[in-house]
């Protein structure tokens, strides 16, 4: 999130080395992605294993958020895919939980959103078309291909269907990648420039005092909408991947 060193408001997407590590000259330093992708992937695993751990029969707050959020998922992938899709669902589950937490993360002063870089998103949208076409092709053979053809078509009219269908299918990753990194990108870099205004006004004093409520009124009303698009923005990348893996399932359909 935007928040204090400077008002650049690219500055807070800058990946930073917190522990220079450059063996045989590659670069593998643990930075500051690197750290808050393993605090997302701690802060699921905490909430997920402590809160099914407990099994009571009245929940607790933190097992009936892991209740709430399995059984969201779940009818998430069961409408889309039907009782078949379960197969997916741990994939799906594992997505929508680190890109839902990363996005959240993201939202605390001074800290690193992750899902703000197109190459996390596009490295999770490629993953997705990848298991589509493994398990497609693993599961129907060459029927899977079947995708491209679309039923009814008249056969002069076919090789551009099929052309248009592989184009699509091919856009898929790109489309899902920039679709998440976009949205998480404009609206932190909104409210660095929002903040940013804020104390500038401050600092120029006079009827600068005056008029700094209004862009902070605006900071704190983005700030709101930010938190509901970090979580549509998980949604979407969820549903989305259902309806991709829902392909490798019903290939032709």
């Amino acid at each position: 999130m935007a928040a204090g060193g400077g008002i650049d408001p690219i500055s807070q997407f800058q990946i930073k080395p917190i522990v220079p590590l450059r063996p045989f000259g590659l670069d593998l330093s643990f930075s500051n992605a690197s750290l808050f992708m393993a605090l997302t992937v701690a802060a699921v695993s905490l909430i997920m294993v402590y809160g099914s751990s407990q099994r009571a029969t009245v929940p607790g707050r933190l097992q009936s958020l892991a209740e709430i959020i399995y059984e969201f998922v779940a009818s998430t992938v069961t409408g889309v895919m039907g009782k078949q899709g379960m197969v997916f669902f741990p994939f799906v589950f594992s997505l929508f939980m680190f890109v839902l937490m990363a996005n959240m993360l993201g939202m605390i002063p001074g800290a690193f959103t992750v899902t703000s870089h197109i190459i996390v998103t596009a490295a999770f949208a490629f993953l997705v078309i990848g298991v589509v076409l493994v398990y497609g092709i693993m599961k129907h053979g060459s029927h899977f291909f079947g995708l491209f053809v679309p039923s009814g078509v008249p056969g002069w009219l076919l090789p551009f269907m099929v052309l248009i269908e592989a184009v699509s299918f091919v856009s898929r990753p790109i489309s899902l990648s920039l679709r998440l990194f976009g949205n998480m990108l404009a609206g932190h870099i909104a409210l660095k420039v929002f903040g940013g205004f804020v104390v500038a006004l401050l600092a120029g004093g006079g009827i600068g005092y005056v008029i700094a409520p209004l862009p902070l009124l605006l900071a704190i009303a983005l700030t709101a909408l930010e938190f509901l698009v970090a979580f549509l923005q998980a949604y979407v990348f969820a549903i989305l991947t259902c309806v991709y893996l829902n392909d490798a399932l019903h290939p032709g359909h």
